[in-house]
């Protein structure tokens, strides 16, 4: 009996415990000093409203008034880094090379037209390879129905963003395992001391790592291990005694994966794990937690109103949108 009562009373303790510092943190951990903080996240530069990763994407997202760019990195032949999502360049280019295997004068242009990758029908590679351990998705159709189109065409180097919005955030998505396109982007980041105004990683717990051991100075964000990590320790009640390295959790909302495919297509099992994924990722306790950490939280690729009112809502600090115009008409009415 008495071995009963010592069980029920320690683990009740443990119990009331992690619910004071879930609640709580500050009586155990310091808040990471925030050095920016954004609500508005121009995916691709805003990939719906001009051609993704290029300067007039980022020149009209930051006339309109956007916290934050999100762009992409690969490394040329020549060593030069260039701002693109995609390593091969048969989708935005209709040239079927990769970046790594030519010099920066030798890239072809993008095509004048592109698919927006998070509209109804298009493909989501991104949320494929961020959720492709814990969601069974078959290849999501390709639809011509929403697309963007621009006239500048050019694939930019990292460096024009740079000098172009000198007190801008910008969040760089590390797309491949190279560590001299790592070194590059960080010696580039201390070239233009912006230690504090950028955030980079990946979805692979080894391109964070380098980018940690490379420079510690610059924010890291959560991989897709580490965010795994982060949910068994919320739900065992662990979280609220563990520290942390990173600053950024970036993550999907899986519920979007619905209306990127056609639902009526899916089998049931499909359904039952997004919606899973939904309800164990999407957790208001779970963001209050981290931001009052100074761990901001955003919520990638939202492009409807419904979507950025969740978001916001569950207490996500930012939201990436490939739709900047829209986002910023939804804030001007949203209560901060």
């Amino acid at each position: 009996m008495s071995a009963t009562l010592y069980v029920l009373s320690t683990l009740g303790g443990y119990v009331l415990t992690s619910a004071l510092l879930l609640k709580c943190p500050g009586l155990l951990h310091r808040p990471k000093r925030q050095r920016f903080r954004c609500r508005h996240i121009s995916h691709r530069g805003g990939a719906g409203e001009n051609l993704e990763n290029t300067m007039a994407a980022f020149h009209h997202a930051v006339n309109i008034g956007t916290d934050m760019l999100e762009l992409d990195c690969h490394l040329t032949k020549d060593e030069q880094v260039v701002v693109s999502h995609d390593e091969n360049l048969k989708r935005s280019t209709g040239v079927d090379v990769n970046i790594s295997d030519l010099k920066y004068s030798e890239l072809p242009p993008y095509l004048c037209k592109l698919d927006v990758t998070f509209q109804k029908g298009n493909e989501c590679s991104d949320i494929s390879a961020f959720a492709c351990s814990v969601l069974p998705m078959a290849n999501p159709l390709v639809s011509p129905e929403s697309h963007s189109e621009g006239k500048d065409n050019r694939i930019p180097l990292l460096k024009e963003v740079f000098e172009a919005f000198p007190q801008t955030p910008v969040n760089i998505d590390i797309k491949v395992n190279n560590n001299v396109l790592i070194r590059k982007v960080s010696e580039l980041v201390s070239q233009y001391k912006r230690e504090h105004l950028t955030v980079w990683g990946n979805v692979n717990y080894e391109v964070v790592s380098k980018c940690l051991k490379e420079n510690a100075d610059i924010p890291i964000i959560f991989c897709l291990q580490r965010v795994l990590l982060l949910l068994g320790l919320f739900y065992t009640g662990l979280l609220p005694f563990i520290p942390f390295k990173e600053e950024f959790l970036e993550i999907p909302m899986p519920s979007i994966i619905l209306k990127l495919k056609e639902p009526e297509k899916m089998s049931r099992s499909q359904k039952f794990i997004i919606w899973l994924a939904d309800t164990l990722l999407m957790r208001k306790a779970l963001f209050d937690h981290l931001t009052a950490r100074g761990i901001q939280v955003y919520i990638w690729v939202l492009n409807e109103e419904q979507e950025y009112k969740r978001a916001f809502d569950l207490g996500a600090t930012g939201v990436m949108t490939d739709y900047p115009t829209k986002l910023k008409e939804f804030l001007h009415n949203y209560p901060v």
